[in-house]
């Protein structure tokens, strides 16, 4: 089954998604996290077809998005990005599920929109770990050096696809040949010397000097009504949302870790993350 292609706007920017079925069945809303693009849905999508018509946008600045004219990418654009979405798909409680940045998204939408929400599965999407961060001042001297540094950067070119592939297996063991060419088909674009480069805008390997605002993250969090799956991999980086007390706010939600898998939980242990996430939507 192959998914068909549309756009719309948001922010004056035109948005690219692509769709599984017809529109029949209930909406399922799946976001993609950085440097990543719709596609890296496929498998998942496949396997919910049968139940949901599945949404999958590419994020702006991402797969065949339109990059943000400035290069300055917020979490607060990317929910409205959605929000503007979810309202052209369905005027009913739709559910959502998002990976790592996508993930965030998805929190963010639940409670900003807590109405608009059936249920949510955040894949690793609950913030960074808690540390120590230089004074506003030096982080905000630091964006502006490292803004600069970015406008002098060239997108990474690679001869073959097959070489772009073997990066992303370098950044992701767990992947498998087939999957990593996958998403490298639908990740990559052809240079006008025949190489190929991803297709995200290099701005997005840019945050924001204000950084992670977790009091803000919960206040948004206690207002979602709908609820809540959060996914971990036993081999990532992110913190356990257990310990911190961080999702504590959230009125419905239970977390599942997965383990032998890292922080692309839905690729790298796609069986049993089907399993979990059925298991929570048809219960």
């Amino acid at each position: 089954m192959e998914p068909t292609s549309h756009y719309y706007y948001s922010q004056r920017l035109r948005l690219h998604y692509v769709r599984w079925g017809e529109g029949d069945k209930p909406p399922i809303l799946l976001i993609h996290g950085s440097l990543d693009h719709c596609r890296s849905w496929d498998w998942v999508a496949r396997a919910l077809a049968s139940h949901y018509t599945v949404y999958a946008p590419d994020l702006r600045g991402h797969g065949d998005s339109q990059w943000a004219i400035g290069g300055t990418y917020s979490l607060p654009e990317f929910v409205l990005d959605i929000a503007v979405l979810a309202d052209s798909i369905d005027s009913n409680p739709i559910t959502v599920i998002g990976h790592s940045l996508g993930g965030a998204i998805a929190l963010q939408y639940a409670g900003v929109f807590p109405q608009r929400v059936a249920k949510v599965v955040s894949i690793e999407g609950w913030g960074p770990p808690v540390m120590t961060v230089p004074p506003a001042h030096v982080r905000m001297r630091e964006w502006i050096q490292q803004m600069r540094e970015l406008e002098r950067r060239q997108p990474r070119r690679y001869p073959t696809l097959e070489d772009a592939a073997q990066r992303m297996m370098e950044a992701n063991p767990h992947l498998s040949w087939e999957m990593a060419y996958h998403l490298t088909v639908h990740g990559a674009r052809q240079n006008e010397d025949g190489t190929y480069s991803w297709k995200f805008d290099n701005y997005m390997r840019q945050r924001s000097p204000y950084g992670f605002n977790l009091a803000d993250a919960q206040d948004i969090w206690a207002h979602i009504t709908a609820p809540v799956l959060l996914v971990k991999g036993t081999e990532s980086w992110a913190p356990d949302p257990r310990k911190d007390g961080r999702v504590a706010v959230i009125k419905d939600v239970r977390v599942v870790i997965i383990e032998e898998a890292g922080h692309w939980v839905h690729h790298d242990q796609l069986e049993r993350f089907l399993e979990v996430v059925m298991d929570f939507l048809q219960g």
